[in-house]
């Protein structure tokens, strides 16, 4: 990335500029029924230009249901989204690469495009992504970490605003979740592009984020904002290491020791 799109990318994060606000009042599922569940409550949240944010919280503590929300995909809940998510220009990569086997890696992200965009040239997205060799090949050649980048290439091809991760990196070895990590971070530093990235994996979020938003047991709220102002080139393992702890002693209802 040029220093005049890293200078633009860093005054915009400092102006504050929010991309996604969240207002989430009350989720229940059952309401009618003998056992309704309260996955959500006054859960408050913001993403702003330029950062990435991390959303934090225990096992099954709605933050899956939060992430279905943001997607438009479920409307059975109290509050707001603002933007509205069918306009948002939200990308998506999920937790499983969810390729169509009997297509090839290129065309698994071009069917992802509007119809009118399939045809344009997508050399630079593949070559950042270490892609170009792997285009012509089919997913079952993948390992998991590449078939990942072709998930993270299939998003990005729609030059999102907003960019969700649902735990990226789960299930690769530490070789191949730090590669697939210096690429998210490089890949949306030069787009642009705003993440929010939820993830169990404390050490790999305070080496990634800007800030990390905890999230209480269910039913979820934020419980608190942790803002990570070191520099990423700066964070050494030592430090997270370090950092990670004393959230664990500060929150650990929310993170283990």
């Amino acid at each position: 990335m040029s220093d005049a799109g890293a200078d633009v990318r860093a005054d915009s994060r400092a102006a504050g500029e929010v991309v996604l606000s969240v207002a989430i009042r009350r989720k229940v599922y059952g309401g009618t029924g003998p056992e309704p569940v309260e996955a959500v409550r006054d859960l408050a949240f913001s993403v702003v230009a330029g950062e990435i944010a991390c959303l934090i919280g225990p096992s099954g503590a709605g933050k899956t249901t939060t992430l279905r929300i943001l997607l438009g995909l479920d409307l059975d809940y109290e509050g707001s989204v603002v933007p509205d998510p069918a306009g948002a220009g939200i990308g998506m990569v999920f937790q499983e690469p969810r390729l169509m086997p009997w297509r090839t890696v290129e065309q698994n992200v071009r069917l992802a495009l509007p119809r009118p965009q399939r045809g344009r040239d997508l050399d630079a997205l593949f070559d950042s992504l270490g892609l170009s060799p792997w285009r012509g090949r089919y997913p079952r050649a993948l390992s998991l970490g590449m078939a990942r980048r072709v998930a993270l290439a299939r998003a990005l091809a729609l030059a999102p605003r907003i960019l969700i991760l649902d735990e990226p990196f789960v299930s690769l070895d530490d070789a191949s979740a730090a590669a697939l990590r210096a690429i998210v971070v490089e890949s949306v530093t030069r787009a642009g592009v705003s993440v929010l990235m939820v993830t169990h994996n404390v050490a790999e979020a305070i080496e990634m984020a800007d800030r990390l938003l905890l999230l209480s047991g269910r039913p979820a709220s934020l419980v608190a904002t942790i803002p990570l102002d070191r520099p990423r080139s700066d964070r050494p393992r030592s430090w997270t290491e370090e950092t990670r702890r004393d959230l664990a002693t500060r929150f650990p209802g929310i993170i283990a020791a």
